[in-house]
């Protein structure tokens, strides 16, 4: 804690410094957000808090940067995490800080960073402090652009553990641009992409039982090719052999495969995607579980809805065995037409399906998924007989005038909990089908006013039966208020039919916003990108800072 304060005094000190200085010295910018809550204990909704009873998570980031240098540091303080943050998060330190020097075609950072290679599929570090994830690397990175339209990085590190690092991985991508490369392609309408990515794990082998590979290595390759208003793009991964605590310790390789189709022109949009995953968990531990040291990503191809009760049940990417596919149109109705009205209408029509793969014995045993052994095997393009999920959607936005315009939206779900949440999660309660309903309006009452009404309503017969939810919102110059209610109306039990009530009042001006609130939460999930969070159930107060500079 020493060190610490010493380092933050010394921020301080350079800060001011360059705040008074002009821009030779260079410039240093950044942003703090503390979000805070204090728990109580309510035992009907199953809250339970703290033993503190107040959970705060802190960030402050403070960046340099002059000419072709950079460096920063990025505190965090977490007294203690909030309810549904890992515990092991606990206490304040400066788990990232870097130094990069930009040499036009040559990039050098040392300490940590985060990178991407093609869709992540192979490796992707990055943060989303929403779900508590941060797998950043702790190491060294090249970026290297020796001729126009060829690029180079390579890096090495260790992954961010909470408050430790831990693995060592290696990594090297290419990427040619046709396009910039080749003289005559550079007017082409036809636009062509190339990319390859290779990266290993390095972990000693110290089991009594199992023969574990000690450097286990994945290979990509992509394209992507564009032709007016039509993109292609796809990526293709293999994994060696990389026994572990996701897929059960077996021997059996990896293999991904994402597909992505896009078609847009005025008023019209097409977009398709679709994805294979067999046995592709790859993290610097092979003991690690959850969202822990995950080196790569697999990019979920469902809709990420913004709306909560067609968020209640979201998919959670199945990184050992998955195909999935999604197809969304978008269509614009003209203005002034008899169906599209004065403004026009949009209209978004949504599917998305996952599914398990078909697997059957491996040559050296009768039985699928015994450890120690090459697990199964699986023809490529064949579906398994175990349904995960299924999401249709249509929403329709409406202008109806200057200062009033509107959003409807219908939901059909499919819902394997049991698969999801896990099989032994003591809240599963199997398939779980749903119908959901929401209502958005928004009316400008004068300038730079408005008020929102948001009403949403979610049927089903299984979990814990029907919801429905009103939001009112109100904003004016620099600040808004907004009340919510969700009610657990169709509840089993008639004693858990709660209203899940909730208030908040708060201030914005530029880079700063300030928000306080009270209420009840229901406990449910948060995902983003595939990648989720349990969150328990909690009542009490709320505090959200945030500020850049």
């Amino acid at each position: 804690m020493k060190n610490l304060s010493v380092s933050f005094l010394l921020l301080f000190i350079i800060s001011n410094y360059l705040y008074a200085q002009n821009d030779n010295i260079g410039q240093i910018h950044g942003n703090f957000q503390i979000e805070a809550q204090y728990y109580q204990d309510d035992t009907l909704i199953g809250a339970q808090a703290l033993p503190e009873h107040f959970g705060i998570n802190s960030y402050s980031n403070f960046n340099y940067t002059k000419e072709k240098f950079s460096a920063g540091v990025r505190y965090e303080g977490y007294f203690p995490p909030l309810n549904g943050y890992d515990q092991r998060y606990k206490g304040a330190g400066i788990p990232f800080k870097y130094a990069s020097y930009n040499a036009d075609i040559i990039e050098i950072t040392a300490g940590n960073f985060y990178e991407q290679y093609g869709s992540g599929l192979v490796l992707r570090a990055y943060e989303e402090k929403n779900l508590g994830y941060d797998n950043t690397f702790e190491g060294i990175r090249i970026k290297f652009n020796p001729y126009q339209g060829i690029y180079f990085k390579c890096l090495i590190g260790r992954q961010r553990n909470f408050w430790n690092y831990s693995g060592l991985v290696r990594g090297i991508d290419a990427e040619l641009n046709a396009n910039e490369l080749i003289g005559k392609l550079k007017e082409s309408k036809m636009q062509i992409g190339l990319g390859g990515s290779f990266v290993s794990k390095y972990q000693t082998d110290q089991d009594a039982v199992y023969k574990y590979p000690e450097n286990v290595a994945a290979g990509a390759g992509r394209m992507n090719i564009s032709y007016g208003k039509l993109n292609f793009s796809t990526e293709y991964v293999y994994k060696a052999n990389d026994p572990s605590f996701d897929n059960g310790k077996i021997y059996k390789h990896g293999e991904a495969l994402l597909i992505n189709a896009t078609y847009s022109q005025k008023g019209l949009g097409i977009f398709f995607a679709a994805k294979r995953i067999d046995n592709m968990s790859f993290r610097s531990d092979r003991s690690a579980s959850l969202s822990e040291l995950s080196i790569n990503y697999i990019p979920d191809i469902t809709k990420p809805h913004t709306y909560s009760m067609p968020a209640m049940y979201p998919y959670v990417t199945q990184i050992t065995s998955e195909m999935g596919m999604q197809t969304e149109i978008i269509y614009t109705i003209k203005k002034e037409s008899k169906i599209g009205g004065k403004y026009g209408t949009n209209i978004s029509l949504n599917y998305s399906v996952a599914n398990n793969i078909q697997k059957s014995p491996p040559s050296d045993t009768s039985i699928i998924g015994v450890d120690g052994t090459l697990g199964y095997k699986s023809d490529f393009f064949a579906l398994g007989d175990e349904f995960y999920f299924q999401d249709f959607n249509i929403q329709i936005n409406r202008k109806i005038s200057p200062d009033f315009k509107t959003t409807f939206m219908y939901q059909n779900l499919t819902y394997n909990q049991d698969i999801i949440h896990g099989a032994n999660n003591k809240l599963t309660h199997g398939m779980i089908y749903t119908n959901a309903f929401v209502a958005d309006m928004t009316y400008k009452i004068i300038k730079n006013t408005a008020m929102r009404v948001e009403l949403e309503s979610l049927f089903t017969e299984q979990d814990y039966g029907n919801w429905a939810m009103a939001v009112v919102e109100l904003s004016i110059p620099h600040f808004f208020f907004t009340i919510i209610d969700q009610y657990n109306f169709g509840n089993p039990d008639n004693n858990l039919r709660v209203h899940y009530y909730s208030c908040a009042i708060g201030f914005n001006k530029g880079a700063h916003r300030f928000e306080v609130g009270y209420g009840k939460k229901r406990a449910g999930v948060i995902c983003v990108g595939g990648i989720c969070r349990a969150v328990p159930a909690s009542n009490g107060f709320t505090l959200s800072i945030t500020s850049s500079f």
